[in-house]
């Protein structure tokens, strides 16, 4: 068969060209603006989706961002909801090359232990699943005493919403909600959680207002790694003794302080994560600069802006 010339080629697109700048739109008058209206709105909210992307596939990913993607990749597809557990073949697949099938305290604690020497791990609801049924709870038995921030993404827990917008939520959605955990010596963990009010479990008259709650950090906890929460990323802030013991105390002063401000949950601020980045500069475990961060700003938007 004998194949086109080059002119032919370049007629052919000439062609084609100019059917394209002559084409008439099928529509007219409103409804053609409309049609080019959705079709910008789709456009940019593609672009957006994948921007939020290239930045999840490429910040804060650690020294192996291949291995830290198969991690993840596995916990969400393990990932259950409601009371039902992960299955010990989860466990197997995601961890049981590092800490064995059958670990114990001192295997997940020694695990923790060499993770949180590079600042960032990740806690998934896999292996808290396993940490609760051999500990029974979180403390420093499975994890290295200090104060953490904890970082997740946002979404449902519950079926069939969830099977879709944890993928979403995880990778399309680069920003993250912000809590702080404490890991005591003695005790259990417990988590400092700010929020709309109305979010909290209970009645209240100000679902709006900006609130925090101190729980033990267990299955009831708001910020507890579940289905549509799965992956938490950790980082590590304070482990000097004197501070992780006097913590708890300090985030409940900080918690009472946030409820006699009687501030408006703002979407971008303030916000949870304002709260957040507002009581660890005040501890001195966030610099300012650091706080005030671009990054940080697009991480966990309201982190800079200013204290309520």
């Amino acid at each position: 068969m004998r194949r086109p010339s080059i002119e032919q080629i370049r007629d052919r697109g000439r062609r084609f060209r100019h059917r394209i700048r002559n084409a008439r739109h099928p529509l007219s008058g409103w409804r053609k603006w409309a049609v080019i209206a959705g079709q910008g709105l789709a456009g940019f909210v593609a672009l957006f989706l994948a921007c939020n992307l290239v930045l999840s596939l490429s910040t804060f990913r650690g020294e192996n961002p291949a291995a830290r993607t198969a991690h993840e990749l596995g916990v969400l597809w393990f990932s259950t909801t409601g009371d039902t557990p992960t299955s010990a073949e989860a466990f197997s697949v995601i961890h049981g090359g590092e800490v064995g099938d059958n670990p114990t305290a001192a295997d997940i604690r020694a695990h923790f232990e060499a993770a949180a020497e590079g600042g960032t791990f990740l806690l998934d609801q896999v292996m808290i699943d396993r940490m609760q049924a051999i500990n029974g709870r979180i403390d420093s038995r499975v994890l290295p005493p200090g104060v953490y921030v904890g970082a997740h993404a946002l979404g449902p827990d519950d079926a069939p919403l969830v099977w879709v917008t944890k993928w979403m939520a995880q990778y399309l959605l680069f920003s993250r909600h912000a809590y702080i955990l404490v890991v005591p010596e003695d005790g259990e963990a417990v988590s400092f959680s700010a929020s709309q009010e109305g979010k909290f479990p209970g009645e209240t008259d100000h679902p709006e207002r900006l609130s925090a709650r101190i729980s033990t950090y267990d299955d009831a906890a708001y910020d507890f790694p579940s289905s549509g929460e799965a992956l938490h990323e950790m980082t590590i802030v304070g482990r000097d003794p004197a501070v992780v013991a006097s913590s708890p105390a300090a985030l409940d002063r900080a918690r009472r302080a946030l409820e006699a401000e009687d501030a408006t949950y703002g979407l971008l601020a303030p916000n949870s994560n304002t709260v957040v980045g507002c009581i660890l500069e005040g501890a001195g475990l966030m610099s300012a600069q650091v706080r005030r961060s671009i990054l940080l700003a697009l991480r966990a938007p309201g982190l800079g802006a200013a204290c309520p």
